[in-house]
This record gives structure tokens, C-alpha cells and sequence, in this order.
């Protein structure tokens, strides 16, 4: 009973590790050569086909952008879009986006990223690209001590 159970779990892991699949029914066409006639069997084989997941349309926007985050003070103030300012929410402030655009922020050094909407301006400084909430910020940081790093943003695309 035990190894029936290991054998079902083990199974199981392995789904949830590879992901579901599904199977599609192939038809395999084997000849073989017997001394006297040429004989054809039909055997069906199952092979399984892996789904890719539907993830959104991205359009990159640009590499290399410095992110940074807002300050605590800032919450419950009212942002440029007219929203409230909360750092716990997944928004940024961009200079030149569209607010209400969605936003892959993408941290280059790790690959982590979070999606964002933008619903304030800034950062107001030259070198600075986006400014992100504190909890985004974190969520994808390499280092959680430092102010910056380099991030590429896409937009993601409506459908």
C-alpha cells in the first residue's frame, strides 16, 4: 500500500513540476520485412503536448531605465491622475506614459518583474526612468537596501 501511495505522489509531483499536459492521439506506421511479404501495422501511440500559457502582448519600451521607489510619505496624498497614493498598491510614476498603462517592469540584473499601471508623474530627475511603489520596488529588488537599479520596461498590449 505504501509504495502504491509513493508511486501516486510521486506521479502527482511530477505533473505539478512539468505542468499539465495535454495528449493527442498519433498514428505510427510500422513496416517490417519478413522474408516472403511486406507486412504494414498501424500502431497508436499517445504523446503528450505541452500548453503554453496565453500571457499578454509586450512591446518594449526600454532597457536599461534606472527604477527607484516612492517614500512612505507620500501615502493617502492624491497622485497626478487623481487616485490616492498607497505603497502597497502595484502603480508608478512615469514622465510620458499614459496613465492607466500597464507596465512589465523587469529588474535586468535578475530577472524578476512585477506589472505595474501608471497613475502619476515622475520621477523628476534626468537620470531616473519610473518610480515604482515600494511594495513592486521590493518584490523584484536584488539587493532590498539599495534605492535603484536597471530595469527594462514593456507595455503590456489590451487584447
Amino acid at each position: 500500500m505504501k509504495n502504491s501511495s509513493l508511486i501516486f505522489s510521486a506521479a502527482l509531483l511530477f505533473l505539478i513540476i512539468t505542468g499539465f499536459a495535454t495528449t493527442e492521439t498519433v498514428a505510427v506506421r510500422k513496416i517490417e520485412k519478413p522474408a516472403a511479404a511486406i507486412v504494414a501495422d498501424t500502431t497508436e501511440v499517445t504523446a503528450p503536448i505541452a500548453e503554453k500559457p496565453a500571457g499578454p502582448k509586450l512591446t518594449l519600451y526600454k532597457k536599461s531605465a534606472l527604477a527607484t521607489y516612492y517614500a512612505d510619505k507620500f501615502n493617502g496624498r492624491k497622485t497626478s491622475s487623481g487616485e490616492r497614493f498607497h505603497n502597497k498598491h502595484y502603480t508608478a510614476a512615469h514622465m510620458k506614459l499614459p496613465f492607466g498603462t500597464m507596465v512589465r517592469v523587469t529588474n535586468e540584473a535578475n530577472g524578476k518583474f512585477v506589472d505595474v499601471k501608471v497613475n502619476d508623474r515622475g520621477p523628476y530627475s534626468k537620470k531616473l526612468e519610473i518610480d515604482l511603489t515600494r511594495t513592486a520596488f521590493m518584490e523584484i529588488a536584488s539587493n532590498k537596501k539599495s534605492g535603484t537599479f536597471k530595469v527594462k520596461m514593456e507595455i503590456i498590449e489590451k487584447k
